[in-house]
């Protein structure tokens, strides 16, 4: 059968596009297997001045997994995504989820469509071997009223499709503003999560973040089932400086039921990842803090 030059170049362009987008997503982490990891920030110093020092220490302790919380000019602790796959590799570590905020310059309105930078973002996220991308925070210009939340979650939807192709799922990160802002009456997490398509947008739990919102993870998860397929496990303690109410600490040493939560999040909020984050430690290290909270979680059940 005849065919036209512009219907060949027509499929091979969608041929060699498939198999792109294949080969990304064998990067991309299994998904659906439970495990423990940290998340970098909780060793942001230490990471910015020794990254594979620091690496090196939280494997020793018995870290297999890491989160990232810095990813700049296409580059993960300075490292590009398959070399810093091999840093991982090598020590015996792996990165199913990092952190890179979504904000309105990703977005380009008149096109419809994701600009190259976050682009570069995914496809990095995937060559690293992330099953989940992360966006932290939410730009305040999305606060001002639920239609523009609501707007900026199809954009929400919209990556998660982009990532599905790459064989991952998107997903956010909330602090306490969620729950504390209201639009119309309704809190931003519950916008939030009723605009988003599960299928597409996963949530990250930060179960001690929302305590300076005024809500409680239990009830949060007991309100939405099977949403949570992440969670920042945190402790909380009564702040001792700065202008929030509490501030994170060791596992099992703050007000945060974290075995209960932890262990509704396996049994009903869909919890496969289990990420370890303390921020502030109460004059000890950040290093010796990680291997108490990895004890912690030993010692609950979770490896």
């Amino acid at each position: 059968m005849y065919t036209s030059r512009r219907n060949f170049i027509k499929k091979s362009a969608l041929a060699i596009a498939a198999s792109t987008f294949a080969s990304r997503a064998l990067f991309a982490a299994k998904p659906g297997v439970e495990l423990v990891g940290l998340q970098l920030y909780s060793v942001r110093t230490e990471m910015k001045s020794d990254p594979l020092g620091t690496l090196k220490q939280i494997s020793a302790m018995g870290y297999k997994h890491v989160e990232h919380a810095n990813y700049v000019d296409r580059k993960f602790y300075g490292y590009g995504a398959k070399e810093f796959k091999k840093i991982l590799s090598d020590l015996g570590m792996d990165m199913p989820s990092g952190h890179t905020v979504l904000g309105g310059k990703h977005w380009d309105a008149a096109k419809k469509d994701f600009t190259d930078v976050w682009k570069y973002t995914v496809e990095d996220a995937a060559i690293v071997g992330q099953e989940f991308v992360i966006s932290p925070s939410l730009e305040k210009e999305y606060w001002k009223s639920a239609d523009d939340l609501k707007g900026f979650m199809e954009v929400f939807n919209k990556s998660g499709e982009l990532c599905k192709k790459s064989g991952m799922k998107f997903g956010y990160h909330n602090h306490d503003f969620e729950f504390s802002q209201k639009l119309e009456g309704t809190t931003m997490f519950d916008i939030i999560l009723t605009e988003t398509d599960p299928a597409l947008v996963i949530q990250q739990i930060d179960i001690g973040n929302l305590y300076n919102g005024g809500a409680k993870a239990l009830d949060v998860m007991t309100k939405y089932p099977g949403r949570f397929q992440s969670m920042h496990v945190k402790d909380e303690i009564a702040s001792s400086e700065g202008n929030e109410k509490y501030e994170s600490t060791i596992l099992g040493k703050g007000i945060v039921p974290v075995k209960e939560v932890i262990d509704l999040g396996r049994k009903s909020g869909g919890t496969k990842h289990f990420i370890i984050e303390q921020e502030s430690y109460q004059g000890k290290t950040p290093i010796s803090c990680m291997k108490e909270n990895l004890e912690a979680m030993k010692k609950w059940g979770y490896k």
